[in-house]
């Protein structure tokens, strides 16, 4: 017969056991949770460059010059703009529609007929993301060297073994990494508190009793949405204020932008934020819950989606579609802009209506369930 003390250790698993089961939340971080993970990781994040869009500026209309454009076009790692002006391929940069561009230079055929010199070429890429910059530049690199075997080849003479590479890198020259990490991080950091800040303001009230009160003094829907919203987005702009100084002043990231458009991006953002932690904390009513879905749901897709530290482009079109509804993506791609390149409002501008249209949906969906009642 089984002693009594193991019976009762069975007996209470298989209550336990049953509330498991009867317990959605537990069911949800359990398998389901998991899962999406997994999809995410297998999916979601490469490590690889994928397909960089890279400008060519064909200076030298020669075959020769030509072919060597062609190189770059046949390849799978690039998706090639062509164009004969500089300073347009520059725009492009700018507005992040390629990610680099090439200069083949007028005297490209003529430096080739000349015994002992070289062929030169000027490669500008964006230093603000160093990996990229060194993929494209070591790319062009190893494409001349199949262009040379090919004419080769083709021509049966001796071509020029080495190439001239000028190399530029525009928004970060130094090409450290902490110029462009630090204001990505900034991101995630004002995710997690502003979610968090907010995630348990409701369900405080609901756990405690109090929100009986606030709805016998008839507090409107609008009243409760700010005077739960307005401390904390005092408190968050503050915390972000201490993020840029440390930034700007401790780690010495140069910021090229205008603070007031640093601030309205960051107000906008915060918004957006602090709406989600209202959802949640107003759709749960349970403190505990409310942080912990408060803090998946924030940090992780701002951690691995928003393009902080993977790679947009190279993911798959699904997730690539994935990112744009997530605040955090247009923060990272506000924040670094303004500190590397400055006040560039063909993609601010983008940024702010992403941020803008977030904010308003999570207040908006706040506002709409909320309830005057008891249940």
């Amino acid at each position: 017969m089984m002693p009594q003390r193991l019976r009762r250790i069975v007996t209470l698993c298989r209550k336990e056991s049953v509330q498991i089961i009867r317990d959605p939340s537990t069911l949800l971080i359990a398998l389901v949770f998991p899962a999406v993970l997994m999809f995410i990781f297998a999916y979601g994040i490469n490590f690889d460059a994928g397909a960089v869009r890279l400008g060519i500026v064909l200076e030298d209309e020669s075959p020769a010059a030509r072919r060597f454009a062609e190189t770059y076009a046949q390849s799978p790692y690039f998706h090639v703009t062509f164009g004969h002006d500089e300073h347009a391929m520059a725009d492009l940069l700018r507005a992040e529609q390629v990610r680099g561009f090439i200069v083949v230079r007028g005297d490209f055929a003529r430096r080739l007929e000349r015994p002992g010199d070289t062929p030169t070429v000027q490669l500008v890429t964006d230093g603000a993301e160093p990996n990229t910059a060194s993929f494209v530049a070591g790319y062009v690199r190893g494409a001349y060297a199949i262009w040379r075997r090919e004419e080769a080849i083709a021509s049966g003479r001796v071509m020029p073994a080495g190439l001239t590479l000028e190399e530029r890198y525009w928004f970060n020259p130094s090409t450290v990494s902490r110029n462009f990490l630090l204001p990505g991080s900034v991101t995630i950091i004002m995710t997690v508190i502003g979610a968090l800040l907010t995630s348990m303001v409701v369900a405080r009230e609901w756990e405690r009793g109090t929100m009986e009160a606030l709805l016998a003094a008839g507090v409107t829907r609008l009243e409760l949405l700010l005077f739960k919203l307005v401390p904390y987005f005092c408190l968050g702009m503050l915390s972000f204020s201490l993020c840029v100084g440390l930034t700007v002043g401790v780690f010495d990231v140069p910021f090229r932008g205008s603070y007031l458009t640093l601030y309205l991006v960051a107000s906008t953002f915060l918004l957006s934020a602090l709406g989600l932690g209202l959802l949640i904390s107003t759709a749960t009513r349970n403190q505990f819950n409310a942080a912990q879905a408060a803090l998946n749901a924030a940090f992780l897709p701002a951690m691995m989606l928003s393009g902080f530290v993977f790679e947009i482009a190279s993911m798959p079109a699904p997730v690539r579609a994935f990112t744009r509804i997530i605040p955090a993506r247009y923060f990272v791609t506000a924040m670094q802009t303004l500190f590397q390149a400055g006040d560039v409002w063909s993609v601010l501008g983008r940024s702010l209506a992403g941020l803008a249209f977030a904010a308003a949906f999570f207040l908006g969906m706040t506002f709409l369930i909320t309830r005057r009642r008891l249940e």
